[in-house]
């Protein structure tokens, strides 16, 4: 799944904007494609491992937080592991709207699928007027650092 470890600065940008597309299609098969099939995550307080685990997760996920909308960032890269930073927003079936931050780390095998996920997020309670995440970007925002600290 190009690009492949060792990461630069160029192919990491790459890894992460092919993440967000995928995670922004709200589609757990497209997803899951992404990840080794004994690929660990830690995401929050669950622990997952495999892709049909994953894809359970996602459907579960996105299942509750609807309108669903990402945005990643490129932190750091070394050798085959990237880390992110990212924010996203839903809403749930109340019609609450939520703002995610979040921290991801990722590893690689050599095949360029991810085996190990790590993800650190806080959810915040947002009004619908707060909104700044919407859909999938545009051609104009891809490689574009829009993700404020607050």
């Amino acid at each position: 799944r190009p690009p492949v470890p060792p990461f630069t600065e160029e192919t990491a940008l790459i890894k992460v904007q092919a993440a967000e597309d995928a995670w922004n299609t709200c589609d757990p098969d497209i997803v899951a494609q992404a990840y080794t099939v004994d690929s660990v995550w830690r995401n929050r307080d669950e622990f997952v491992t495999g892709r049909d685990e994953i894809r359970a997760f996602l459907r579960r996920k996105w299942d509750r937080e609807l309108d669903y909308a990402l945005r990643k960032q490129l932190w750091a890269w070394s050798g085959d592991r990237i880390a992110v930073r990212f924010q996203y927003e839903c809403h749930d079936a109340s019609g609450q709207w939520w703002r995610s931050y979040g921290n991801e780390l990722w590893e690689f095998d050599e095949e360029g699928l991810m085996r190990r996920r790590e993800a650190s997020i806080n959810d915040v309670r947002i009004d619908e007027s707060e909104r700044r995440v919407f859909g999938p970007r545009g051609e104009a925002d891809r490689g574009v650092d829009v993700l404020p600290v607050r």
